[in-house]
């Protein structure tokens, strides 16, 4: 065997081809998992998925450092919100009920949105606001973990914006108590925000410079415990750039998707300690 190789090596064709066989192993398994997603899902964009055990715990001893909690809070944090039925349950019958049934999964998949609602849960934010709220799953999910807050004493508010009009339908029932959206450019929207925000979350234009536009325009409204959470990060460096600017600590949290195709996005962090 170790001859034979020896001689693939030697020949640039043969070798050329066992090179790209072995590099190509790293990736033919994505292939099957498109099929099955391709035949299984019926999602077009946004896509969700549950990530993977290992990948959970790095996204817990994440925000444990982050907000100088303990590593066991936080996971209980994460599990909270992964076994709350009656979340799920709301999410399946308000995307059935919706104009975009045709589109979406009979499944509640939060992907990094675990971390958002952890994150929530172990600041106790007074306002949060989140750029980009699209079908609105990030936005339930956030005032599920005020709600919780609320009954421990803590009292928040969550405010959404987007410019789409249909944006959000997901928020209603009991969690549109906690929070609201508001349409029109995200930047026009934070422009007339006045209270201090304790959690921001950025999702809304992908241009890298509307991106750092938006960390401006909300600077005046940080407070020292203030986080920010970039959900553009994986391609983007406005918030690290923000971060570096303003003397503010910067992590990223990479998404390891379970069972699915797509390679993941993350969570950039910005904060000060």
């Amino acid at each position: 065997m170790k001859s034979l190789l020896r001689v693939l090596k030697q020949v640039w064709i043969l070798n050329f081809i066992r090179r790209i066989y072995q590099a190509s192993k790293y990736y033919n398994y994505k292939y099957l998992q498109i099929l099955k997603w391709g035949i299984a899902s019926r999602e077009d964009t946004n896509y969700t998925y549950h990530l993977t055990s290992d990948n959970l715990i790095c996204l817990a001893q994440t925000i444990a450092l982050v907000t100088n909690k303990d590593y066991q809070t936080i996971i209980q944090y994460i599990n909270e919100l992964e076994n709350n039925k009656e979340l799920e349950k709301y999410l399946l019958e308000a995307t059935q009920n919706s104009d975009e049934r045709k589109f979406a999964d009979k499944e509640a998949r939060y992907g990094r949105r675990v971390g958002w609602y952890a994150l929530a849960r172990a600041i106790k934010p007074k306002t949060i606001i989140e750029t980009g709220v699209d079908k609105g799953l990030g936005s339930v999910v956030l005032c599920a973990a005020l709600e919780k807050n609320a009954l421990e004493g803590y009292q928040g508010r969550y405010y959404g914006t987007d410019i789409n009009p249909k944006a959000g339908y997901l928020l209603n029932g009991k969690y549109k108590a906690f929070g609201e959206i508001l349409y029109g450019d995200s930047i026009a929207s934070l422009s007339q925000f006045k209270d201090t925000i304790d959690l921001f979350i950025n999702d809304s234009d992908h241009s890298v410079n509307y991106e750092f536009n938006e960390y401006k325009t909300i600077q005046h409204l940080l407070n020292p415990q203030s986080i920010i959470l970039g959900d553009n990060s994986h391609f983007s460096n406005s918030l690290s750039r923000f971060s570096l600017e303003n003397n503010r600590h910067f992590l990223f949290f990479q998404e390891k998707p379970k069972n699915h195709w797509y390679p993941g996005c993350g969570i950039g962090i910005s904060f000060l300690k």
